[in-house]
């Protein structure tokens, strides 16, 4: 009796342990960081390994192709986000067309919990929820509503004061009238992705 007892309460410790590390692991980040260098300073955002696996891997992958090497951020509200990933933007004669490329295919949503705040990365898309591919934008405030609208999948943990200057760029209307054309070309040189340990 006494071993049962025994073993039923180390089967529930066991239990209760498998649950805090599934709950503790859900809520880490991920080992890597995506080191963003950019012509104005460097960046560093950490993924969020609970909120969209899909988005995490797609960007990884767009990142060891080099695919945003040369592209600019293209978009920029003060107070609201920076907006990048475009591989027209490589070119400056397709100016017109910022904000319609990407890599030739789209993935799907993957809305979560986690809030658009500042330093927040998520993904760009068009009216359907499933056409996400290689834009993303970074928050220059919080954004509620977008939340559960848009994926949300890492934030910034070094650079604020980087994305600061990004944001003071100046801006004029683009082509659709928006405000938010930059007057200089913010250049995202390379983006890497590097151990968490290594830039902390």
């Amino acid at each position: 009796m006494k071993l049962a007892l025994f073993c039923f309460l180390i089967g529930t410790a066991l239990a209760t342990a498998n649950i805090l590390a599934e709950e503790n692991s859900s809520m880490n980040p991920s080992n890597e960081v995506a080191v963003i260098k950019t012509s104005e300073g460097e960046m560093v955002v950490e993924f969020w390994t609970d909120a969209a696996p899909n988005t995490i891997e797609n960007f990884k992958k767009l990142v060891g192709a080099g695919f945003y090497d040369g592209t600019i951020f293209h978009r920029i509200i003060k107070g609201f986000m920076i907006q990048g990933g475009d591989p027209n933007s490589k070119d400056p004669a397709k100016e017109n067309h910022y904000g319609e490329g990407g890599p030739g295919y789209q993935i799907k949503r993957e809305f979560n919990q986690h809030k658009h705040e500042r330093g927040v990365i998520s993904m760009a898309r068009g009216p359907d929820p499933d056409s996400a591919g290689s834009q993303f934008f970074i928050c220059l405030a919080p954004v509620p509503r977008l939340d559960g609208k848009y994926t949300t999948f890492g934030k910034l943990i070094k650079g604020d004061d980087v994305l600061e200057k990004i944001s003071d760029t100046p801006v004029i209307k683009n082509s659709a009238g928006e405000n938010s054309k930059p007057t200089k070309r913010v250049v995202i040189e390379r983006i890497e992705i590097a151990p968490a340990d290594s830039v902390k």
